[in-house]
Order: C-alpha cells, then sequence, then structure tokens
C-alpha cells in the first residue's frame, strides 16, 4: 500500500515504480570518470513514481494518435533556429539539407578517429520516431522498443499529455543507484558482468566498427531485456539515453558541492558547454548511456555519466521515461510515502 498526502494509494500507477526518497551521494570522485560527473555530493530527493521502461514505441505511437502530435525530426528545419547552434557567420546549408530527418548510427567498415563523431552519425533525411534508420524502415514490429528519435521538447509534450514530467538528473541518478545510498559504479554494482552475465545493452567489441554482439543485440533491445536494477526498473544503463528536465552545465557539481546537502535540486539556472562550438548554445542532461557506449569511447552506461545535448536534438539512440509525484489532486509535487 502507498500512502500519499495521508490517502492510502492501492497500486502504481501502470507501468511505473514508486521510489521512496532519501539521501544518496550523487555523482563521484572516481578518476574513471568523466570530469562533468565531480565531485561527488550528497542530496535529498522526496519520493516520486518513475517509468519502469523507457517510453515505447507503442506508448508514443498512442499520444501522437491522441494529440496529431508532429515530432521534432518531422518538421522541416527551422535555419534560424539552427544558425543559433553553430558559429557566427556559418553559411546557411542547401535547402535539401535542411529537409526533416534527424541523426541515424551508420557503423563504418574501419576504424576511425573516435575524436570526429561523423564517422559513425549520417543526418538522414526522414529518419524519426516512426522511422529510426531512415525512410525505408518502420517499427511495425517494435511496439515495446523505445522510442527514439525524439527531442527533448517531443519527451517534455508527451510527458505533459500522460500527466507526468521528465524526471531532474537527480531523481533519474537516486532512482538509477536502485537503492544503494553510497557509489557505485554501475547500477547493478561494481562489476560490470557479475558472474559472466550481462546486465546492460551495450557496444561489444571494436567502437564503432566492429560490433561481436554478444549481448545478443546490434542495435537497441526491446524494454526488459535485460536485468532490472534494485527498483526494479529496466534500462537504467545503456539502450537509451534519457532525457532529463535539467539545464545541463559541466560545473554543476561543483556548485552544488559547495552549497552543501542540496534538496531536490533542480538544476542550474542556465546552460554552458565549453566543448561546442557555440558554448551558449542551451543544452538539457541526458543520462544512462546507450547500446553504443564502450569503455574505449564514453562508457556511459553508469548511474552518475551525464552529458549536454541541445533540446531540439533527436537521434537513433536518446528516448525518455517520465515521472509523477502527484495522483489525483491529492498530493504536492513533492509527494511522499509515509
Amino acid at each position: 500500500m502507498i500512502w500519499i498526502g495521508g490517502i492510502a494509494q492501492a497500486a502504481d500507477p501502470p507501468g511505473m515504480v514508486w521510489v521512496p526518497g532519501g539521501e544518496f551521494t550523487m555523482g563521484t570522485d572516481s578518476e574513471l570518470s568523466f570530469q562533468n560527473e565531480r565531485p561527488s555530493h550528497r542530496v535529498r530527493v522526496d519520493g516520486f513514481w518513475i517509468d519502469a521502461t523507457p517510453v515505447t514505441n507503442a506508448e508514443f505511437r498512442a499520444f501522437v494518435k491522441a494529440t496529431a502530435y508532429m515530432t521534432t525530426a518531422e518538421k522541416p528545419v527551422d535555419w534560424e533556429e539552427l544558425k543559433k547552434q553553430v558559429p557566427p557567420g556559418t553559411p546557411k546549408p542547401p535547402d535539401e539539407m535542411l529537409r526533416p530527418g534527424s541523426l541515424v548510427f551508420t557503423p563504418p567498415d574501419h576504424a576511425v578517429d573516435l575524436r570526429d563523431l561523423s564517422g559513425w552519425w549520417t543526418w538522414t533525411t526522414g529518419a524519426s520516431w516512426r522511422h529510426p534508420e531512415g525512410p525505408a524502415g518502420d517499427i511495425n514490429d517494435k511496439n515495446d522498443y523505445p522510442v527514439v528519435h525524439v527531442s527533448w521538447d517531443d519527451a517534455a509534450a508527451f510527458a505533459k499529455w500522460a500527466g507526468k514530467r521528465l524526471p531532474t538528473e537527480a531523481e533519474w541518478e537516486f532512482a538509477a543507484r536502485g537503492g544503494a545510498r553510497t557509489y557505485t559504479r554501475f547500477s547493478w554494482g561494481d562489476e560490470f558482468r557479475p558472474a559472466g552475465k550481462f546486465m546492460a545493452n551495450t557496444f561489444n567489441g571494436e567502437f564503432p566498427h566492429h560490433n561481436t554482439v554478444d549481448d545478443g543485440y546490434a542495435g537497441i533491445s526491446p524494454v526488459k531485456a535485460f536485468p532490472p536494477n534494485g527498483y526494479g526498473l529496466y534500462d537504467m544503463g545503456g539502450n537509451v539515453w534519457n532525457w532529463t528536465a535539467d539545464l545541463y552545465r559541466p560545473d554543476t557539481h561543483a556548485t552544488a558541492k559547495a552549497a552543501g546537502v542540496c534538496c531536490n535540486p533542480t538544476g542550474p539556472k542556465s546552460t554552458f558547454d565549453p566543448v561546442r562550438e557555440v558554448p551558449t548554445c542551451v543544452e538539457r542532461v541526458i543520462k544512462g548511456g546507450s547500446y553504443l557506449c564502450h569503455p574505449s569511447y564514453c562508457e556511459s552506461y553508469r548511474p552518475t555519466a551525464r552529458r549536454g545535448r541541445p533540446p531540439d536534438t533527436g537521434s537513433s539512440h536518446v528516448g525518455f521515461r517520465c515521472v509523477m509525484a502527484k495522483v489525483d489532486g491529492n498530493a504536492s509535487d513533492n509527494a511522499k510515502k509515509n
């Protein structure tokens, strides 16, 4: 039985799992991490419900059918918005390059410079949530796969329609730990393959040109294909990155550390990413890594891993899940288990 605002709830909302609030160590001091994951600091969050899996194609299809929603990838590219993300003076691309589409993983047949993402990402006209690999493909037999090619705006629109919201970065990381209040390298513990068992959908072999498919999947896997974490949550590491509500800055954790224990943090008020060609380009935090993560490149299927991404940019390895801390108006937005 779940108690919210003094009122008993018979069960969790469909497809969601209750995560009781608490205090935990967010971020890490490990040298085996990126600088933007440091330093570790204490954070307290109230309880919340979170989707047990990333939002699936079937769930997103229901949203589109009910609302006639058109995703960012299905709309013509707005050059006035795009040029805010590129260096000043960049010439406008030919009109054929501004047609609807999205970024699709295109594995090369040889080793490439890992500093150049164009070696394995291709802007593909016609790619969208309906056609993840491009216009020739579809999702007819992939109802239980995570929806991809969704922008932050698309994810936020779905969440609002569903009566939910996107998780804060703190909520997402707390949930990913599966109940552990101290640092573990992965959401299931410190060993990548305990007893030789694959725990997440990641890239096996030599990234990005040779995938041995040892874990059974060359691309995205259906939800629940790998074991859940301690809270019963699936794909909190690998498969698809998850959008969060927070704006991105690489120094977020350093600022939080200086402030002491943070309660229900909602991220910085402004965004900044010095690795971008336009550092002031707005970015949102994505968490969890994807099926393309590999130790030689990012190994971001870890709870502390984080990355910034422009909110209008979808791709074939980014999805989302939602949270909810309010039921039928019976509780505040920071509802918790009593």
